[in-house]
């Protein structure tokens, strides 16, 4: 069972935001972290589901398997729970659930943000491409998963806004310039926060 911790509010809401983190990047780095405060400010309860994987088990993901598990910890995590009003954000390796989790009715009418996507596999892409779903897509140019055909493929979507970090890295941080990727990371909030 991957650990899950659910962020409510004082009074009962029928909003939620999941939170799926990236292999590395939980959801205590610094652009889940102040996504949550964003949405836990706004009157949303925030799911965190909480995987890691070690370089072994990355080797061996099945997509299928992963994306399921995850969908059965939110079920779990929310049975309980009468949310109407859904938002995903995704980072990473969370944007291999998030691909899956579009087809689910449950999620038929929810706002997706897609944290540097996984461009390379096909499941991500073409989810990015065919989706109804309103969405914000937002990676760095230097991200090893950045492909530029596939970015501007993206763009024929009218449902996504699309976003790049000119010198982002997978962490949509400058690898030389801690100052300036403060300021990206605020922009980045701002960008979520207003979508």
């Amino acid at each position: 069972m991957i650990p899950f911790s659910l962020i409510e509010q004082k009074k009962v809401t029928n909003n939620l935001v999941i939170v799926l983190p990236g292999a590395g990047y939980t959801t205590q780095a610094p652009l889940l972290r102040f996504t949550t405060g964003v949405f836990y400010n706004k009157g949303f309860d925030v799911l965190h589901i909480n995987y890691t994987f070690n370089r072994q088990e990355l080797s061996e993901l099945s997509e299928e398997v992963f994306a399921r598990d995850v969908q059965l910890v939110i079920r779990n995590a929310i049975k309980s729970k009468k949310y109407s009003n859904y938002y995903i954000v995704a980072k990473s390796i969370g944007t291999i659930a998030l691909s899956h989790l579009l087809n689910d009715t449950m999620f038929k009418d929810a706002k997706v943000v897609w944290l540097t996507p996984l461009l390379q596999r096909d499941v991500v892409f073409n989810a990015m491409v065919n989706s109804d779903h309103k969405g914000l897509c937002i990676i760095g140019d230097e991200d090893s998963c950045f492909i530029a055909e596939r970015f501007e493929r993206l763009k024929d979507n009218p449902n996504l806004i699309c976003k790049i970090v000119d010198g982002g890295n997978h962490s949509l941080e400058l690898d030389v310039d801690p100052i300036k990727s403060i300021d990206i990371l605020k922009s980045v909030i701002v960008d979520i926060s207003e979508f």
